[in-house]
């Protein structure tokens, strides 16, 4: 199997690095021997066909994978310099500083907007201040570019929006911890080209500020929003490994490994 194409020299100020990691399903291997760093206040897109292992290479930035019954890793996961996997460490607390925003929005169903915006700091960070609480609802939302949109109405159920105001909702719920990173899942993968677009500038304005690292299976959007892009397969065996990584103007103009033009191009996937 081919090594993956790195980007040369190695940014050492990454704030996330992962260090030839594998992930599991109980013995069942999903990813394997991934390693590549996140650069700084920039997009970094993971693209590649279904069940390479994107999703779950996500997840494993978080510690969110170790959630799924059986689920386990092997290798480093490197936030500033500190594995996120030592024991010592607290899943909650990674949580707080890599937040991750998924395909579909989840609003809780008995929330307010204004309550599920803020839900993050008063069950996790015990925050009890209304006005402090206030403070942060409006800046998350205003950060999710909503709140001219809800500013009046942050009392109802955070269902009743839109889909794409939905969506918007949840980065801001993910953005009121103050995270210094942010995971998106496929994030508008069930909106419409509206919303899909709004979202889209969304990313564009917030990575002047954080860390995005964003799953996608549209390259048009890797190519929009990117400034980096890692290419992820599977092969016979199902698991996936990273192919190449690289400036994303680079690696879809001039892709190093034939598999990532042979995607590009779409002659698989």
């Amino acid at each position: 199997m081919a090594m993956a194409q790195r980007v040369e020299p190695e940014r050492t100020m990454d704030p996330l690095v992962v260090e030839n990691l594998s992930a599991y399903y109980g013995e069942k291997l999903a990813i394997e021997g991934v390693s590549l760093g996140f650069p700084a206040k920039a997009t970094t897109a993971l693209i590649g066909p279904s069940g390479c292992g994107k999703t779950t290479l996500l997840r494993c930035l978080n510690r969110i994978h170790e959630s799924s019954t059986g689920a386990k890793v092997a290798g480093r996961v490197l936030l500033d310099g500190q594995n996120i996997y030592d024991p010592e460490t607290s899943p909650v607390a990674v949580r707080r500083r890599i937040g991750m925003v998924f395909q579909r929005a989840n609003p809780f169903p008995t929330m307010s907007i204004r309550d599920d915006v803020v839900s993050g700091l008063r069950f996790a960070g015990g925050v009890r201040s209304r006005k402090r609480l206030d403070e942060v609802a409006e800046r998350g939302l205003r950060q999710a570019i909503l709140w001219d949109e809800v500013k009046d109405k942050l009392n109802l159920p955070g269902r009743s929006l839109s889909g794409g105001q939905q969506q918007r909702l949840c980065i801001a719920r993910a953005l009121a911890v103050d995270p210094e990173i942010l995971l998106m899942d496929e994030a508008t993968a069930a909106l419409d080209p509206i919303a899909t677009a709004q979202i889209e500038d969304l990313m564009n304005v917030l990575a002047k500020n954080y860390t995005i690292v964003a799953v996608t299976h549209n390259m048009q959007q890797a190519a929009r929003v990117s400034k980096f892009t890692g290419f992820m397969y599977a092969g016979e065996d199902h698991v996936g490994r990273l192919v190449e990584f690289g400036e994303t103007d680079q690696l879809f103009t001039k892709p190093r490994e034939k598999r990532t033009e042979d995607y590009i191009t779409g002659r698989f996937g």
